[in-house]
């Protein structure tokens, strides 16, 4: 049984980390996300003659955004944010789908910011709306942030994206790094036949902006259900292409919860992090929950099972039963993904509704 003061699942996991999406909403379509667009639709092909997958109507989304009525507030997040923090929590994440369409995020950040325990509150955008709210979002508390930046090729970026925007990322990534919300870390989904021979290219740009560069493998939480183990370029793979062209030097993890093999690269700041829940697995040592925008806990990226907490927090229950619940639903998280088994399904959320 977990400890009343930790939240500590059956597998002796102490939960530290929780990833809080405020928003399902997202203007990007991403090929690995919400491959929604026509030049994401081309570059699939079918798994096999006669593969199910979600109806496609040109101009509608498979997942109709959730009505507003049905979307946490910030101070219902909060609340949830209090009793994680009250029991061990000291990593918070805000995430999307996109956050910063969500108006008056720095209001939320401040909120979360003003929790004593938090030591580490951090924020994942696509830095489309990132320039404008950069300067609030710091003076409210936010700590760091994480940019995605699948590529550095104007066409190819927005063949990724579906989005011309790659301009306003690298904006944003130099504007993250100006004003101190460091240390400046940069997603890129690598996938085979699209963006794999830019890896070498990303790795350099780490060295020129003194950045860290993470890589993360292809995972299956598109909302096509297209996704294909071929392509998925593997971790060592993309060691593998880096340090053909620079020498890279291993260090060491930065926590025994971290999700990231880590090298340095070049003489500066730069490194270099590569995320691979495909190939390498790091479920044993998972220390992070998920709370969806409609205010839901997942306890794996992957659950097939969600636990709904916002009929606790719209009923009236106390402090005490929300604590109990959350500690319920954590003793319930799964030993680990099943990518690699041969009964694995995929999710029925896409990554934009569960929270990155």
């Amino acid at each position: 049984m977990s400890r009343p003061e930790v939240l500590q699942d059956s597998h002796n996991r102490v939960i530290r980390d929780l990833r809080i999406s405020i928003t399902d909403r997202c203007n990007f379509n991403c090929v690995y996300c919400l491959p929604e667009t026509e030049e994401a639709a081309n570059f699939y092909q079918p798994v096999a003659t006669g593969a199910k997958r979600p109806a496609s109507v040109p101009g509608k989304l498979l997942y109709p955004w959730k009505p507003r009525s049905q979307i946490l507030s910030f101070e219902e997040i909060t609340r949830v944010a209090q009793v994680a923090a009250s029991l061990g929590v000291d990593k918070i994440r805000i995430t999307g789908g996109e956050p910063l369409l969500r108006r008056g995020v720095e209001s939320l950040i401040s909120q979360i910011a003003a929790i004593d325990s938090i030591r580490d509150l951090s924020l994942t955008t696509n830095g489309t709306h990132f320039p404008r709210l950069a300067k609030c979002l710091k003076e409210a508390g936010l700590g760091r942030v994480t940019i995605s930046l699948d590529s550095l090729d104007r066409d190819n970026f927005k063949k990724i994206t579906g989005r011309n925007g790659l301009a306003e990322v690298l904006k944003s990534i130099r504007l993250a790094k100006s004003l101190g919300l460091t240390p400046v870390k940069v997603n890129a989904v690598i996938i085979r036949g699209l963006n794999e021979h830019e890896i070498v290219r990303l790795a350099k740009f780490a060295m020129d902006e003194d950045i860290i560069m993470r890589f993360i493998e292809f995972m299956p939480l598109d909302s096509r259900q297209a996704w294909r183990r071929d392509h998925v370029v593997s971790g060592d793979e993309i060691a593998g292409r880096i340090q053909s062209k620079y020498p890279l030097t291993r260090l060491p993890a930065d926590n025994p919860s971290g999700t990231s093999t880590r090298w340095s690269l070049g003489d500066g700041a730069a490194e270099i992090g590569i995320i691979a829940p495909v190939t390498q697995p790091f479920c044993g040592n998972c220390n992070r929950i998920r709370l969806t925008a409609d205010g839901k806990i997942r306890t794996c990226l992957f659950s097939h099972h969600e636990h709904d907490l916002k009929p606790s927090l719209r009923d009236g229950s106390g402090t005490a039963e929300l604590t109990a619940q959350l500690q319920q639903i954590v003793l319930k998280k799964e030993p680990g993904h099943r990518i690699n088994e041969p009964d694995f399904v995929q999710p029925a959320r896409t990554m934009s509704l569960i929270g990155g």
